[in-house]
Formats: structure tokens, sequence, C-alpha cells
């Protein structure tokens, strides 16, 4: 059979069930065979919308769908997605089609050296030169994307090399099993003892728990020992809003008070699969302090990174989460002071951001306050950067985990429309919203028709503020100067998203007070159809942030 037809059979025996894709001159040879398989394909508008899709796929359901286009400008389109993804460690196959084997090197149409470009952005990339080796490359490749640090794959199909006969028997072809690392056992009992050190001990639940879907087992531990949690933005959702130990995130932009007060306040830091990114520590001496640390990371390279801790270990997260709570039990290490977790409840409140504000135009606190008002826990939610992305992780409320899905170590413009319209295939029974700017509607804004003419219906919900929002607090409080980032026409009619939404199959429409904007979203949810609701916001209203968790500055009126 042809390279190109074995290829299809094992993406089917790997159990990928969905494809978001564009076809092209490049990679027809691979298109012919997954047409007659039992794979849904979406055509996409633009090829980087393609990764992005098949990242909010895998976000929300944990399972990895293929993301593939053609040769040359095709090929290149996917970067962006692929170091989206990989940074966020989100597996999915890329498949690229190529010039003829023959052909490379003499720069033929549409030839680019695509599996070298992603070499740093992939856990592999790869052009296959000989077509009998496809079998193995795509089964170390499904292997290398659900084993240690998930991430995407690269594959680059030459033309010749897809058409090539080759001798291949689906039945024989089995998928590498994936072991995960066990945490050492010596490394266990010296983390036990640090926390048992401990007067006001902290848990970091990040996004690797996540991975590992071990939320559950990092929660119980923590409730043996009565030990607050807050969550990186990778992991928001990750323990239940009304749980005692839910102490919020910590960071110097999407961190909420509550979980900076927590964090200040603790002398042992148990992290779990998170990389102490810069948004979450800031400075690094105030937020390391004279605090101890004990951080777990399935990836090696991850422990020492940023600053060294006091013990790393290197363990699957679930496992090494088991393996505190039965050492924990063994030391007969008992729960630390009750009343720490009743001053956190009451903290919580306290130091909640206000968003009630009854104004026109909209406040943008109030867009998220309608937000988490109209939608159940099981809505799933992407966002992807700038100010926006900002006012939601720090005032969205997520109950679930695996239900907000943002673009966090890239913070990509591009990657909220696709991935919500990702996340709606892999999940369809239930509510796929994007909350995204003005500005950023402009980027993978035209994916809004294949959610509409495909019938995987997403809420669009712009926080229009007609400015470059971040940029400008950036360029005013760090450099003293605003330049090129106010963009009135996005509010004064002479640019219209709801027309431009009608163009593209959906519904749309714009909403200029609270009142307005708890009715729009009610009749989006009702609707059944892919919707657009331009909000109108504030212009100049700015974002709470600051270098240092000490030194957080408040923006947004009181009152």
């Amino acid at each position: 059979m042809q390279a190109a037809q074995a290829l299809a059979q094992i993406l089917v025996k790997e159990g990928v069930t969905d494809a978001f894709g564009i076809p092209g001159a490049g990679i027809n040879p691979v298109y012919k065979y997954l047409e007659q398989a039992p794979i849904n394909h979406y055509c996409m508008r633009h090829e980087e919308a393609c990764t992005h899709a098949a990242d909010g796929y895998y976000r929300a359901s944990h399972r990895i769908a293929l993301a593939i286009c053609t040769s040359g400008p095709g090929a290149t389109n996917f970067v962006t997605g692929l170091y989206t993804a990989n940074i966020d460690s989100i597996p999915f196959l890329a498949i690229t089609g190529q010039a003829s084997v023959s052909q490379l090197g003499m720069d033929p149409f549409q030839c680019v050296n695509i599996a070298e470009i992603t070499k740093t952005i992939t856990k592999k990339s790869t052009c296959v030169l000989d077509a009998k080796t496809l079998p193995d490359v795509l089964r170390e490749a499904f292997y290398l994307m659900r084993s240690g640090k998930p991430g995407p794959v690269l594959i680059d199909l030459p033309l010749d090399v897809q058409q090539t006969e080759i001798e291949f028997d689906i039945n024989k072809y089995h998928p590498i099993p994936v072991e995960t690392p066990s945490p050492d056992p010596a490394l266990i009992e010296r983390a036990i003892n640090i926390l048992a050190s401990a007067e006001k001990p902290l848990i970091i639940m990040g996004g690797g728990v996540t991975l590992s879907q071990s939320e559950p087992e990092l929660i119980a531990f923590a409730e043996s020992l009565r030990i607050p949690i807050i969550m990186t933005y990778m992991a928001k959702g990750g323990v239940p809003l009304a749980h005692p130990l839910n102490a919020g995130h910590a960071g110097i932009q999407v961190g909420q008070p509550v979980g900076n007060d927590t964090f200040l306040e603790s002398d042992v830091v148990l992290g779990v699969g998170c990389r102490f990114t810069d948004r979450h520590t800031g400075d690094l001496k105030v937020y390391r302090g004279g605090r101890k640390f004990i951080h777990v990371d399935i990836e090696p390279s991850q422990i020492g990174k940023v600053f060294q801790p006091d013990l790393g270990i290197v363990s699957d997260a679930k496992k090494a989460i088991l393996a505190f709570t039965d050492a924990a039990k063994r030391r007969g290490l008992k729960p630390f002071s009750g009343d720490r977790i009743t001053d956190l409840q009451e903290k919580r409140v306290k130091l909640a951001r206000k968003t009630d504000y009854d104004t026109k135009p909209i406040m943008p606190h109030r867009v998220f306050h309608e937000i988490n008002r109209a939608f159940d826990a099981d809505t799933m939610f992407t966002v992807g950067c700038g100010i926006t992305q900002i006012w939601s992780g720090q005032l969205q409320n997520i109950d679930k985990p695996r239900r907000y899905l943002p673009s966090g170590g890239a913070g990509t413009l591009g990657y909220e429309i696709p991935a919500a319209f990702g996340a709606k295939v892999s999940d369809p029974a239930h509510h796929s919203v994007t909350v995204l700017g003005d500005f950023g509607f402009t980027f993978m804004g035209e994916e809004i028709g294949v959610a509409a003419v495909f019938g995987k219906p997403i809420i669009v919900v712009i926080v229009n503020n007609a400015y470059l929002g971040l940029i400008r607090q950036n360029q005013k409080g760090a450099y003293g100067f605003e330049y090129a980032v106010d963009m009135p026409y996005n509010q004064d009619g002479r640019i219209d998203y709801v027309k431009v939404a009608e163009g593209f199959g959906c519904k749309a429409e714009r909403v200029f007070t609270p009142d307005e904007l708890r009715e729009a979203l009610g009749r989006a949810k009702e609707s059944g159809k892919t919707y657009v609701i331009d909000a109108v916001c504030v212009p100049e209203q700015l974002c709470d942030m600051g270098v240092s968790l000490t030194a957080i500055k408040s923006f947004a009126p009181q009152s």
C-alpha cells in the first residue's frame, strides 16, 4: 500500500478521531486516504488555526488530534501554534506536505525546511526521506507526544514519499506503552521532613497536575494535612471554588490578592508540576524570601531552571502525590493549624476584587461578573493574551479542571477562537466560550465561520476597549509615553464587528450596558449558533499588576 494509506491507518489505531486541516497540492495524497478513514476533518480558514484547534481539543479532552496542511507557507503558518502548544506542554500531531525528495535543496515551489525550523518548538520534528520508515516515525511520534513532558510532534512528508508503495500490515502495528517516572523514595522522605518543619506550608498546583489529571489526589493530600493550595494560571479550576483550601492564584499579573497574601505568609512551598515562570514569581528575591522550596516535575530540566529549590524530585505528578500521602501517613504527620484555614475563608471574601460596577461604557470587570453568572461549571473558556487575558485570569470563576484553556506561556493572540472551536469539537455537549479584546478578535477571527458552518457553535465575547490595552499600560508605566495603541474606530462605528460576524454566518450584537450584556449572553446560550457579543467597555481602564508579589498596583475604582 502507499505510505499515505499506512499513515491514515496508523492514525486510527493510535486513537485519532478528529483532524483540523487545509488540503493542498503538497499533501493531497494523504487526503485521499484521510477521506476514507473514520476521522472527522474540519477545514479551517488559516493553517495557524489548525494547530490552535488541535491544541484546544487536547486541553479540553486529553485526546490527541491531527493538524495537517500543505507545504511552504502552509507549513510555516504552523510555527506559532506549535510554539504555543509546546511551551504549555500540549500534544498534537502536525503533518505537513513537502516537495519531492529529489527536489530538496533546489528551492522548488513552496519548499521550506519546516522540520529544521520547528526543532526548538516541538518534542521532535523530522522530514521522512524513506517511506519504509514512516510507521516507525509515527510510532515514536505518538510515544513522544504522550510521554514525559507532553508536546507536539511535526512530521514533514515529501510528495513522493507519500505515494511510495511500502509493505505494511496494520495488525502488526502496536503503539509504544507509555510509562511515567516514579519518585525516589528517599527524596519523598526528605520532602516530608521539610514539610514537618514548617509552620505555614503551602502547595502550588501547577499545570502538570492538570496534565496528569491528579487534582483529586493533590486535594486529598492537602486535606489530610490542612495545607492551603494556590493554583498557577495553567491549573486554574483545579480546586473547586468553595473548597476551604482554595487560596486562588499567586502572580504579578493573573494573580489574585488572596493567593499572593497566602503565598507571602508561607515558609515552606511544595510546587507540583509548575515551572516558576516570571509572571508567577515576579521579583525572585521577594518570591523566594526565606522560604524553603520543594519542586516536583516530570521533566528533569525544569528543576533548577529558574532557581535552585531546596529539594527537587523528578516524577509524574500523580505518583509523587500518592507517595507523599503514604509517607505522611507512615510518619504520622499531624494536620497543621486549623486557624489558618478559617482565616483563609475570611481572606477570600475580604480580598476579592470588585466586579459589580454599574457603568456605561461597561467596566471590563463587569464583563467577567456577567460571564461568571451566565455559565455553568462545565463551560469551557479560552483566552489568548493582553489585558483581557489578565482580567480573565484575575476575575473569572472556574470550578472544574480542564475547563479553562489559556495560552499561558506564549500568550498568543489568534489562539482564542480556533482553540474554542477545537474544544467544542472535543466536547460538543457543553458551551465553549472565548473572551478576547477587540484587537485580538482580528487575529484568526475568520474561524468563527468554521464554527458556524460545521454546526459546532462557540460564543465569542469581545471586551472592546478600543485600545491595545496592555501595550498602552506598559508604554505609560515603564517608558512614560503612549503611541500607536488607540483604536477609536473599534467603538465609533467605522469598524463593525457585528457585520463581520454576520458575514461569516454567525449571530451577533453590540451591547453598551451591563443589563444588555446579561441579556445578550442569555440569547447566545439559547441560540445554538455561533454568537459574537461586542461589549463596548471603558477605553482606558488599566489592570492590576506589579513587579513583585509585594508591589501589586490596583487601578480599579473601589466604588
